[in-house]
């Protein structure tokens, strides 16, 4: 059975990894707009280099939780394709081994001059530290004003999708938020969130809200799907 998994912040914040929505608009402190905009980056650019040097090492005290694995455990009965709008790793440490990143990818940089230089990093950025052009990186993150490169790869896997189960996000942010209107009508839907918030793509489908966090949630999911 072909699925495909819409995950967001919510699903990590139960590892401990902070989502700016939670603090009225905050990032660990920051105005978002300072560490995830072409404005914060031109800027600041040691600011936000900073940034994500703290995101980084912070990436290297959590774990995955509960909700990651279980998902990695769907993997062992189906075809499961996760779409995250997450920028960290949880997913793929816990298993799953067919992760589309929405939003970029926190061990990643990326040429400031080619989007497609493309290079795993795992410990901090500098300035000063170049691509193979000779051009200063930057955190291959999707900032807000940017285009979502993997959109259009991310709506032909939901087009694909027999069951979509959307947990730890309640996709209200466009463009994101569009991606279940990719799905075939026939697609039974289920929602994983403890306040759920009832679009009008998700009113017009069939589905099932399974109203707790993403970690009791999956469990419960995996009673059905299983």
């Amino acid at each position: 059975m072909n699925i495909v998994v819409l995950s967001g912040a919510g699903i990590s914040a139960e590892s401990g990894i902070k989502t700016f929505r939670d603090a009225d608009g905050l990032w660990e402190g920051h105005d978002v707009m300072e560490v995830a905009s072409p404005e914060g980056w031109a800027a600041n650019q040691a600011l936000v280099l900073d940034f994500y040097n703290q995101r980084r090492r912070q990436l290297t005290e959590v774990e995955p939780n509960a909700a990651h694995f279980a998902l990695a455990e769907l993997e062992q009965h189906h075809n499961v394709k996760i779409v995250t709008q997450n920028v960290d790793d949880l997913h793929e440490r816990a298993g799953s081994k067919h992760v589309l990143h929405l939003h970029g990818e926190l061990l990643k940089v990326r040429s400031t001059v080619n989007p497609e230089d493309i290079e795993v990093w795992p410990g901090d950025l500098n300035e000063g530290d170049l691509c193979a052009g000779g051009h200063q990186l930057r955190p291959h993150i999707v900032w807000f004003g940017e285009a979502v490169p993997m959109l259009n790869e991310a709506a032909q896997l939901v087009s694909e999708a027999e069951i979509l189960i959307i947990v730890g996000t309640s996709l209200q942010v466009y463009p994101a938020a569009g991606l279940i209107s990719a799905a075939p009508p026939s697609a039974k839907v289920y929602y994983i969130d403890p306040k759920p918030f009832i679009s009008r793509e998700l009113s017009i489908r069939e589905h099932q809200i399974i109203t707790q966090p993403a970690t009791t949630g999956m469990q419960e999911l995996i009673g059905i799907l299983t």
